[in-house]
């Protein structure tokens, strides 16, 4: 018993990044080695499930008591944050399209598909408005976050405005105990990444390279090119400061466990635990990242638009140059209202086929691919789009302390 207690103390003693380095490989090699135990990839569903089971309580809690609590100076930061998301999220979609014109994409367009996708981008914003107002409890329960952040923020206006300190410090108390659950699951980590590398290599091997590689490379460089040079360059003329050792932090946090849990919604404890990390303003972030997890999808608008303009060139669809930018508008928005789950932003191909004329039928076997391919391209997609809301988040903050020290 000794023994064992001695181990895991200094196991406990490296860093978490190390020790999820160390799971990823031993996950590798043994789905590699011994694809047969299948059992060894219990160990990432069972992370997944916790991660997403905390997560929305934690993103409830914490926003109520924020904003509870809130003092002045947090409208300048999330109106800083929001145009971050947005804006970064139209350049990835710019970038995307350039890309697809340069290296234009043909797609083998025989695979069948199912499953459906919302028609029009009115269609998009009335799922957006209805998620909004539905059940609190439900919202929580079916981790729908904008419901969840709609009904939290007015909670926390309500009790601002009607509850005493022991309330409202209720409230804390019980954010806090739940932000502890949350690290005690975080330290398991390297065990669940241990489990979802062993699932993939054990499943997939490396046939997915080979079948789809210039679309892959196509997707994942566009990605790459927006998380190293874009989104960092905004960054920098957002604060004034450079911004790449805050990008390598959020990137080897946020993104390596992005990358294999695929959701942003199961990463959003692991988020608040880099803010929190990072020293930022638990008002702030309780609501940013939350609110990223839904809005902040530079990784989608990657995915809609390259499929997007694939599926045109396929069919031999001219896409004139004020096509493509209103493409970009319409997969930015679309992006928006993508869900924080594995695969999301595929059903959103077929909206942007539609602006372009071409109909579901046809889009929908692109959707087929993108799910054949989904296990790197949902991987780094989610990454992208994860760690930017750590890193757009502490951005608008360390923008807003610059501009004005004395309210930060």
């Amino acid at each position: 018993m000794n023994v064992v207690a001695a181990i895991w103390k200094k196991w406990a003693a490296l860093s978490l990044v190390l020790r999820i380095f160390i799971g990823l490989v031993v996950g590798a090699v043994l789905g590699l080695v011994v694809p047969q135990w299948t059992g060894i990839g219990i160990l990432g569903k069972v992370f997944v499930s916790a991660l997403k089971a905390i997560a929305p309580v934690l993103v409830a809690l914490l926003v109520a008591a924020s904003i509870a609590k809130a003092r002045g100076g947090l409208g300048r930061r999330f109106r800083s944050v929001i145009s971050l998301y947005l804006i970064t999220t139209l350049c990835a979609a710019m970038v995307a399209a350039a890309s697809s014109f340069l290296f234009p994409i043909r797609l083998d367009l025989q695979a069948a598909a199912e499953g459906s996708a919302p028609g029009a981008l009115p269609d998009v914003f009335t799922n957006l408005l209805t998620n909004m107002v539905s059940n609190p409890l439900a919202a929580i329960a079916s981790a729908n976050y904008i419901g969840i952040l709609f009904w939290a923020i007015l909670a926390g206006f309500a009790l601002k405005l009607v509850a005493g300190e022991t309330t409202i410090k209720v409230v804390s108390d019980l954010a806090d105990v739940v932000t502890l659950c949350v690290k005690w699951i975080i330290q398991f980590a390297p065990f669940g990444i241990l489990g979802l590398v062993f699932s993939a290599v054990s499943e997939n091997g490396l046939e997915v390279f080979t079948v789809y590689g210039r679309l892959l490379l196509m997707l994942v460089g566009c990605m790459l090119f927006n998380a190293l040079i874009v989104n960092p360059l905004i960054s920098f003329l957002a604060m004034r400061r450079n911004p790449y050792p805050l990008l390598f932090q959020c990137l080897k946090v946020s993104g390596i466990n992005a990358f294999f849990t695929r959701s942003s919604a199961a990463n959003i404890p692991v988020n608040m635990a880099l803010c929190e990390d990072l020293g930022l303003d638990e008002d702030f972030y309780s609501v940013s990242i939350p609110l990223g997890a839904t809005i902040n999808m530079n990784g989608a608008a990657v995915t809609i638009t390259v499929m997007a303009l694939a599926v045109a060139n396929t069919v031999g669809v001219q896409v004139s140059f004020l096509s493509a930018l209103l493409l970009c508008v319409v997969a930015t928005l679309g992006a928006c209202g993508t869900s924080g789950v594995a695969g999301g932003s595929l059903l959103l191909i077929p909206l942007a086929c539609s602006f372009l004329g071409i109909g579901s039928d046809v889009a929908m076997q692109a959707v087929a691919i993108g799910f054949i391919i989904g296990v790197v391209q949902d991987s780094v997609e989610t990454a992208l789009n994860s760690s930017g809301d750590v890193f757009f988040t502490a951005t608008a903050e360390f923008r807003d302390r610059c501009k004005h020290p004395k309210t930060a």
